[in-house]
């Protein structure tokens, strides 16, 4: 049989405190406070790769080139992207205004008309001056001596008509024995007898038969040419208005075409749309002449005036986007995208109950405001609305938007509706959403993320160099000089930068989420306003973040407390057989804490296997289950040699009630598994973490900092003995950035820090016992592993003696469950 060696010396390397943290020099940053470095432009700190494609995407004028912004909250993702905005609308030209005029051909379909900026309030005033010209200019020309003349000459000429056909008729009813009279536009007849009295009832019924029906007969003719004097009259009259008619145009026509050029001459650049807008002023010029008679005092003044205003009110222009003020292309942030404001709006009113409204109730969004230019959405203000996540697809899809009011459909009321013309809509969108929603949205709906080409990826970190930390001092002082704070000297920066090093949990790298420098910034400054400094110092720095953590620490306190009161059991001095300490990490959010957890293990023979009780109970997640496996798939490559093994063994995380998750415990649960079947004790002042994988090396964990700073209050509580510390992966070493207070303990020798690379090399630490060789025998009798091996061997023989046959794959191994640790 082949050999296999396990470690039997030790890499153990115990860390000095100048290892446990970076620090930075202020002299080497080059400044006495911030305020030297107001006159430097704010860079993009650590964040090259973003601002050159967001530099790429703004440049691209194709469609489909506009910008997914990913970055985590507090990354400057916002910020930034609105600062280059603004510096390329700059180079940008000024986009047209837009308006909306009523359509006379058809009014429930207004027309979109584009002048370019500033033109639309020129257009605007200029409507408004023609209706108030109309009412002062019309009511002269037509009070004109010449004008009235011609207006009595065809009044006169109709008038002459009338009464001499009026005569002819009234001496046909004569001739058959009818008086004739009009009364209030009626034709009134009368029957006459012999003597020219009118014949009264009596005397109708006492005619004869003959008599009566040659009446009748009269009576059917005298209709008749009635009806024909009617029919005559009724062609003159219409003759009479198309005479006047074209006397008011002939009058009023040289007026209305000076007015009107006088408004395409104060449009003094040709306008995009000229044919629209020419159309528009002849149905205007259409409409005054077919109204003329409103524009003229009458009897019924009240009914006269409402209708004039009906009138002249379809003259306006509604400016729905106006562009005068603009120097360069707009620049939009919609915070706030519901329907309205991001495609715009459809207002109405209640009229006897119904709802109306017209082409002037028309308003613009932020889609057509920033026409031109750009606009900065957020993807999950976005997500949270089903309608406006269609809308804005379709609108991505073919650059046209068609305002429209979605919820009309649902009204109570009957309503008028209006369709707008639809324009289109050229604007750069800038997307800002994490990672997660990026990739969300690019696995559900792949066509509307290929509308946006360019991805523009901010890093969580960077690698921390003299140009990141002299940007980083660049940064403070501008926040200074932007919310009116006292500067930072050079070592309070100096704070701030080991802080962004402190956040990213590594020595090598810098925090990319300026969020939380900020607010640091901000809590230093209020400190140093306190104590009536003029700069703010390395004490404010650290009296701030101490008072955060102040704010936010309660629970943890509370942990510890329980510690202290013997609520919950840790031991941190002594040796014990199967019993270690572990760290986990709690994450509340907003704070996050270590805190040591005793790991317990129980071995004797069987045949179930490894048993994870969190596990078992529903109270691990998957990631810790798969740890476990690991685990037990190392475990059993030690002792393949004497495989099939006869173990039931159990793991347990004593007094945890809320769950685990991670595998950063694996390895301090192999410790406790071969301290139970080896029998050696393991020392109770080292605190272990590190994740071990199939091959016993250890990796690194998550939370490193946290952990050891928890178990370090923890020993401060229960009594700090010299002999303490905790042991971790070699691998974590770059990620140390630990508190101060951790890092003198270390210095005066009260508190330990231990590296190791493999399993069996912390074994060595734990137990002061080699970890073992595999030879052709076996394992060395005295060493951790060979002690496990008696055991395990003690275990098969004594299932042999009761007749059970070893398994050959564990219980565990064949009824594993999925967990989601929630």
């Amino acid at each position: 049989m082949g050999t296999r060696m396990a470690l039997t010396t030790s890499r153990l390397v115990e860390l000095d405190a100048a290892a446990l943290r970076r620090t930075v020099e202020p002299q080497t940053l080059g400044f006495s406070d911030t305020s030297e470095l107001l006159h430097e432009p704010l860079p993009w700190i650590g964040q090259e790769r973003a601002k050159q494609a967001a530099e790429f995407g703004m440049g691209m004028t194709e469609p489909d080139y506009n910008l997914f912004v990913l970055g985590d909250v507090g990354s400057g993702r916002t910020t930034l992207l609105s600062q280059m905005m603004h510096a390329h609308a700059q180079k940008c030209p000024v986009p047209p205004d837009l308006c909306y005029l009523h359509n006379f051909e058809e009014p429930e379909r207004p027309r979109a008309l584009h002048l370019k900026a500033g033109q639309g309030r020129v257009l605007r005033q200029a409507m408004q001056q023609l209706a108030k010209r109309l009412q002062a200019e019309v009511p002269k020309r037509l009070g004109q001596d010449d004008f009235k003349a011609e207006s009595k000459r065809i009044e006169a000429s109709y008038k002459t008509e009338e009464d001499r056909g009026y005569l002819a008729l009234s001496a046909y009813a004569e001739a058959h024995r009818f008086s004739l009279m009009r009364d209030q536009g009626h034709m009134v007849f009368t029957l006459k007898d012999d003597q020219g009295e009118p014949v009264t009832a009596g005397k109708a019924l006492a005619m004869s038969r003959e008599q009566r029906a040659e009446i009748d007969l009269a009576e059917a003719s005298l209709r008749e040419e009635i009806s024909r004097y009617l029919e005559k009259m009724r062609a003159m009259e219409r003759v009479k208005n198309e005479g006047l008619s074209a006397l008011r145009r002939q009058t009023l026509k040289p007026m209305l075409d000076h007015e009107l050029q006088l408004i395409r001459s104060a449009l003094n650049q040709p306008v995009q749309d000229m044919v629209k807008l020419n159309a528009f002023l002849e149905q205007i010029q259409t409409s005054v002449l077919e109204n003329v008679a409103l524009l003229e005092p009458g009897e019924e003044e009240m009914v006269r005036l409402e209708a004039l205003e009906a009138v002249l009110s379809l003259f306006r222009v509604n400016l729905v986007v106006d562009n005068h003020t603009l120097q360069g292309a707009p620049v939009i942030r919609e915070d706030n995208p519901l329907f309205r404001m991001l495609f715009g709006s459809i207002e109405y009113g209640s009229d006897n109950g119904e709802l109306v409204t017209d082409f002037s109730r028309i308003r613009a969004g932020s889609l057509l405001k920033a026409h031109g230019g750009f606009l900065m959405l957020h993807l999950r203000d976005l997500l949270a609305d089903p309608h406006v996540w269609e809308k804005l697809r379709r609108f991505m899809r073919n650059g046209r938007l068609q305002i429209e009011e979605p919820g009309m459909m649902y009204a109570p009321m009957a309503a008028m509706s209006l369709e707008p013309e639809a324009v289109n809509v050229h604007v750069k969108v800038v997307l800002i959403a994490s990672g997660d929603e990026y990739y969300a949205v690019q696995e559900t709906d792949p066509e509307f993320v290929r509308r946006f080409r360019c991805k523009v990826d901010f890093a969580e970190s960077f690698v921390a160099t003299p140009e990141s930390a002299h940007a980083t001092a660049i940064f403070v002082g501008h926040t200074c000089s932007k919310m009116n704070l006292p500067h930072f000297s050079a070592a309070a920066v100096a704070a701030l930068i080991e802080e962004t090093h402190r956040e990213a949990d590594d020595q090598n790298r810098q925090s990319a989420i300026f969020a939380l420098v900020e607010a640091l910034v901000i809590e230093s400054a209020a400190l140093a306003r306190q104590g009536g400094r003029q700069r703010v110092d390395t004490s404010d720095v650290h009296a701030a973040r101490q008072a955060r953590v102040h704010r936010h620490n309660y629970p943890e306190q509370r942990l510890q407390e329980t510690l202290m009161e013997g609520e919950r059991l840790l031991g941190v001095s002594g040796e014990r057989v199967a019993q270690i300490n572990g760290l986990t990490v709690v994450d509340l959010g907003d704070y996050r804490f270590g805190f040591p957890v005793k790991v317990t293990a129980c071995t004797y023979a069987g045949e179930e296997g490894l048993l994870n009780i969190e596990r078992e109970v529903e109270m691990s997640g998957p990631i810790h289950d798969k740890g476990v496996l690991i685990l037990h798939s190392y475990l059993s490559s030690l002792f393949a040699h004497i495989a099939p093994l006869a173990m039931n063994a159990a793991v347990v995380f004593e007094q945890e009630y809320s769950g685990v998750e991670g595998d950063s415990a694996s390895c301090a649960e192999f410790y406790a598994l071969l301290s139970s079947l080896s029998g050696l004790p393991l020392r109770q002042g080292i605190a272990v973490t590190g994740a071990v994988n199939q091959h016993g090396e250890l990796l690194p964990v998550g939370g490193i900092n946290e952990k050891i700073e928890g178990y370090f209050r923890s020993c401060e509580s229960l009594g700090l003995d010299g002999q303490q510390g905790v042991l971790m992966p070699s691998r974590n070493r770059r990620h140390l950035m630990l508190d101060e207070r951790v890092v003198k303990a270390v210095a005066e020798g009260r508190f330990h820090i231990h590296m190791a690379d493999t399993a069996g090399e912390g074994l060595v630490l734990l137990t002061g016992v080699c970890f073992g060789t595999l030879g052709v025998a076996g394992y060395e009798p005295d060493s951790v592993l060979g002690r496990a091996q008696k055991t395990l061997l003690r275990f098969r023989h004594a299932c042999e003696h009761l007749g059970n046959k070893p398994p050959t794959t564990p219980n565990h191994m064949r009824h594993l469950k999925h967990t989601v640790f929630r």
